[in-house]
């Protein structure tokens, strides 16, 4: 199918790890965690669409042209968006092989899009009654997992809050309709603390998070999005922290080859609906409403905890994603998207 002109997409490892005996791996990390040097050819690829080319990537950031149209388009600042699967536990920041192309892909995401003064991070690892903010000046951790090496607890990520920011979010979901409050003493999570410490190592952006609603209605989360595009968006990432496919019995029961013909069919699915689709506002929007009716959406997600994040940043505005980035991780495929 057509991708619509402004789509770029970036593989890495070819899906290679979504396959029974997979014959190589195109991004792979070193010993110390860097994104190793390759030959141009193993070197995962960014397809643009639009004149149909394939090119190795150099480490460069590519604006597309939707997105170049989109910023000159915006009367005001956009608010980034960003969708990540941020991977098992603290694994990525332990060196597992199995997060290997996740962490090497956040890192690329890092270098190609705009270092932002202040991240909001709506986290799948936090649901509340209503949409909740935390407030605090100075959040510590919160290690949300269990059985995992010492170290693990040891994690350090001081990121300062944002008060004020927080206080912009309340407003714009209360301006919305949206009965909101805020947490001044509850601590960031690992959907926060992991993935930012792979995207921004030195911890010196201001965070925020925000919470889901417990009552996993799809219509809400979009609407909780929606809400937060009142906000001044210069310099402004919004992520939402979750994971593409998150089936915990999957990761860790027997792999047979119809577990990957799912994962793959609900990835393609997901990669169709946001990206590659010919799709009006109104479809697209539909399809996220109705997502469980995807190929082997329910296999896939159990429970749509970590999907909703993405339904959040999907819902702030209108339009397909312009960047999508594909990996494996614990042997299953996962993506991530930008807006």
């Amino acid at each position: 199918m057509p991708k619509p002109d402004g789509f770029e997409r970036v593989i890495f490892g070819h899906n290679t790890l979504c396959r029974p005996n997979a014959p190589f791996t195109l991004a792979r990390m070193t010993a110390t965690g860097a994104l190793a040097t390759m030959p141009r050819e193993k070197q995962p690829v960014i397809e643009v669409a639009g004149n149909g080319s394939s090119t190795p990537a150099d480490g460069l950031a590519v604006q597309s042209k939707g997105q170049r149209g989109a910023a000159e388009r915006c009367v005001g600042p956009m608010l980034t968006r960003l969708f990540i699967s941020h991977g098992g536990g603290p694994l990525p920041l332990l060196g597992d092989p199995g997060h290997a192309e996740l962490v090497a892909a956040l890192q690329r995401i890092a270098t190609e899009l705009p270092r932002p003064r202040a991240i909001i991070v709506a986290s799948a690892h936090w649901e509340a009654a209503q949409p909740t903010v935390t407030t605090g000046a100075a959040p510590e951790l919160f290690y949300d997992y269990y059985g995992f090496p010492p170290e693990s607890y040891a994690i350090a990520y001081p990121a300062p809050g944002h008060p004020e920011l927080a206080a912009d979010v309340l407003a714009a979901l209360e301006g919305a309709g949206l009965e909101a409050a805020g947490d001044a003493s509850r601590g960031f999570d690992h959907g926060l603390f992991v993935p930012l410490k792979i995207l921004y190592p030195e911890a010196d952006i201001p965070c925020i998070q925000l919470s889901l609603l417990a009552s996993m209605d799809p219509g809400a989360h979009l609407r909780m999005g929606r809400a937060l595009a009142a906000l001044d968006g210069e310099g402004m990432l919004l992520i939402g922290s979750g994971s593409s496919f998150h089936n915990v019995q999957a990761f860790f029961g027997q792999r047979e080859p119809a577990l990957y013909t799912r994962n793959r069919a609900f990835e393609d699915w997901l990669v169709d609906t946001l990206a590659e689709a010919p799709l009006d506002d109104a479809e697209r929007e539909a399809r996220l409403l109705h997502w469980a009716q995807a190929p082997h959406a329910r296999f896939c997600h159990p429970r749509e905890e970590h999907l909703l994040p993405l339904l959040v940043c999907a819902g702030v505005a209108p339009g397909p994603a312009t960047r999508v980035w594909r990996f494996g991780s614990m042997g299953m495929q996962g993506s991530c998207f930008a807006w």
